[in-house]
């Protein structure tokens, strides 16, 4: 008897995970977002590891920074266009000063971008940014660009890296893949809170099927 609840219980949670469902849940997701008053904070899209960063970072400087790869360019443009399909009404589009940020936003976009300092790479070299020790003024900075609320029937897009995440939400979600997002409700009368992350694929699927 105990054998077969089991069994049940591990059906229902597998049924629970399907891709129809989780589809459904995004349908969901995307229904509201259609009204605004979010904040999607992506990490910048896929990128060409055979070049790396010059630090200090040499803001004006293309071959002194790692670059989007085509892929990125490509997934980055698809899921712009995904958003403009569901009918995502996207207002200020806030990136990091790094050119494969800026580059992602304005693909996700399709229009200008407002580079913000707290956004750009945090890690200066380092493997992992520290969220308790000198990146906590940038995780400050991050959330309260998060909790602003956006004009009236928009959603604003933050475009920035894993480092600058961490600084921000914790290392618990530094896990956060190149072109993810991670979709943010905001409120007048308190924090913003994370609702959803989702991949680019999953962006581009739901507006393809």
């Amino acid at each position: 008897m105990n054998r077969l609840a089991s069994i049940i219980s591990c059906l229902i949670i597998f049924l629970a995970m399907s891709p129809q469902s989780y589809a459904a849940d995004l349908d969901g997701l995307v229904s509201s977002l259609k009204g605004g008053g979010y904040v999607l904070v992506f990490r910048h899209g896929a990128t060409d590891d055979s070049q790396k960063d010059v630090y200090p970072f040499k803001l004006d400087d293309m071959t002194a920074q790692r670059q989007l790869s085509e892929k990125g360019r490509n997934i980055a443009r698809e899921l712009g266009e995904a958003l403009k399909k569901l009918g995502v009404p996207i207002g200020e589009v806030y990136v990091s000063q790094l050119n494969r940020a800026v580059e992602t936003g304005r693909l996700l976009g399709g229009k200008d971008v407002s580079p913000v300092d707290a956004l750009t790479d945090s890690g200066a070299g380092s493997s992992m940014a520290n969220p308790d020790g000198k990146n906590a003024k940038v995780g400050r900075a991050v959330r309260d660009l998060v909790n602003a609320p956006p004009k009236t029937g928009l959603n604003n897009l933050a475009v920035t890296h894993k480092t600058n995440v961490a600084d921000a939400f914790g290392k618990e979600i530094a896990d956060i893949r190149e072109g993810e997002a991670l979709v943010y409700k905001t409120s007048a009368s308190g924090p913003a809170v994370l609702i959803a992350r989702v991949q680019p694929g999953e962006w581009i699927a739901l507006a393809g099927s």
